[in-house]
């Protein structure tokens, strides 16, 4: 089987991995998400690639642009609990994880569990909370549990954290450290809308006459399903061509002139696991170059560094992400 970077939607093969019943419930998802959603199908895909192979996800952008009504209309296309929690400046780890409370019936300490004991977890504006609330999410976000008084308590799975985040410009705001950027899967830039975006979000909002847009959102993957699914995926075909291609291009962004710091073996994995959902919900069983490219941009974007020149400069981590992408060859 040849590994190239054209549109395979044109070509026949035979899957040795049933694929019809996971794309069928992502375009479910993306038809739930659409009507309400004007626009951002690129932002919805990423958010569903994250959702099938565990990751979670930073989201960036001004106020206003609908990140976290999107976040929590796609929480509501799946059959779990969802948990909302707004960061603010005075948020303690115990407002988040939970607290011990003593109870006099038994003399004993009880531990009551926070808001993040969810499954889909929406976090609005992370940055807006000191770093010993934000260090509090290291564990979860890893391990998937909660240590407290020397008791691990493990959350229910599926797992997932949406964070939204204010540019990093905006006053008030606290920079995630490099240590915690790296636990999220993708960073998606939100950008504001097209004009015939905007005239459609206008009118759809004008049709609706001041109803609820969660009302309009059916949940349509069951945990069962959804983790039948995230077992296929572990299952598509990656040849070695495709492996030695990720990890020249992750070699590349720690050596490269324009940037200060590189990717981590975690941004490689984290290529690999995305490229392999990207297979997936296209109908394929095994990975094409095509797949790493659309992976490697919002895998990057927030694990690179720019040097303080080229930051001054006003280049993009993007546009560096791109360059290096173009400098490695293609797989054939």
């Amino acid at each position: 089987m040849e590994n190239n970077d054209t549109n395979t939607n044109d070509l026949s093969f035979d899957n040795r991995i049933p694929l019809e019943d996971l794309k069928n419930a992502v375009e479910a998802i993306k038809a739930e998400l659409a009507k309400v959603i004007i626009g951002q199908e690129n932002f919805i895909e990423l958010l569903i690639v994250s959702l099938l192979v565990e990751g979670h996800v930073l989201i960036e952008g001004v106020p206003g642009i609908a990140k976290t009504v999107t976040a929590k209309l796609f929480a509501k296309t799946l059959q779990t609990d969802f948990s909302r929690i707004q960061f603010t400046p005075d948020l303690m780890p115990s407002d988040i994880l939970g607290t011990s409370i003593f109870n006099v019936k038994t003399s004993e300490f009880e531990f009551k569990k926070g808001p993040i004991f969810s499954n889909i977890i929406l976090i609005d504006e992370i940055n807006r909370a000191p770093a010993k609330t934000q260090a509090a999410m290291f564990e979860i976000m890893e391990e998937v549990q909660v240590t407290m008084d020397g008791t691990t308590y493990k959350i229910a799975e599926p797992f997932m954290v949406l964070a939204t985040q204010n540019p990093i410009e905006q006053e008030g705001t606290y920079a995630l450290p490099e240590a915690q950027l790296d636990r999220f899967l993708f960073k998606i830039k939100v950008e504001y809308p097209t004009l015939e975006e905007e005239i459609k979000i206008i009118q759809t909002h004008h049709d609706r006459k001041g109803s609820k847009p969660q009302g309009l959102i059916n949940a349509v993957i069951s945990p069962e399903k959804l983790m039948d699914y995230k077992q296929k995926i572990q299952e598509i075909v990656v040849e070695e061509k495709i492996i030695k291609y990720i990890a020249e291009v992750i070699s590349k962004t720690r050596n490269h002139p324009h940037l200060y710091l590189g990717g981590s073996p975690r941004a490689s994995i984290a290529t690999l696991n995305a490229a392999k959902a990207f297979a997936a919900i296209d109908g394929r069983d095994f990975v094409i170059p095509n797949d790493i490219k659309r992976a490697l941009v919002p895998v990057l974007n927030h694990r690179v560094i720019l040097t303080p020149e080229r930051e001054m400069e006003g280049m993009s981590t993007d546009s560096v992400i791109k360059m290096i992408m173009e400098s490695v060859e293609i797989p054939r």
